[in-house]
């Protein structure tokens, strides 16, 4: 697979150490988005799009982010270990939506998007900069790929109640 696109939305000054968002298109046919760009002590690295994790309550079993101290359904007070713990003893309150499987992935990933996140920051200081991040054409027919396995792109049709890919 290759990399085929990165778009980044740079975050306003207020944020410590978080840079950028940034969405990922391989092979023009496959996007993985809120990819963030942070700044650590090395210089910015690529975090992989993730989503909070949840337990039921004990008593009306409704879902519930673990770090809630009160059930948002019935209000009574949530056990404070209901988290799982990693080696060092923090609980995990995140995980992965997507990411990639092997540290050759990650680095073109990584490479990929903060050389980009480094264009877009020199482009943002132009006069009347608009990031391309949530930029879609819908007037230009987009590029699949069809089903028959050929691996061949096809135009995708305009007429998007047709059915017509």
């Amino acid at each position: 697979m290759e990399i085929t696109e990165v778009r980044i939305k740079l975050v306003e000054e207020g944020s410590d150490r978080l840079k950028a968002f940034c969405s990922i298109t391989f092979d023009h046919c496959f996007v993985v988005r809120d990819l963030k760009i942070i700044e650590g002590a090395h210089g910015p690295f690529v975090a992989m799009p993730s989503r909070k994790l949840a337990a039921n309550c004990h008593q009306c079993r409704s879902k519930n982010h673990l770090r809630s101290r009160y059930c948002n359904q019935c209000g009574g007070e949530l056990n404070k270990d209901r988290a799982d713990r990693d080696a060092e003893g923090r609980a995990k309150l995140h995980a992965d939506i997507a990411h990639p499987i092997n540290s050759a992935c990650r680095e073109i990933i990584q490479t990929s998007v903060v050389e980009e996140f480094h264009q877009e920051m020199e482009r943002s200081q132009q006069p009347g900069y608009v990031s391309r991040y949530d930029d879609i054409d819908l007037d230009t027919p987009q590029p699949h790929f069809d089903a028959s396995g050929t691996g061949m792109p096809k135009v995708q049709g305009r007429d998007f109640g047709d059915g017509i890919l």
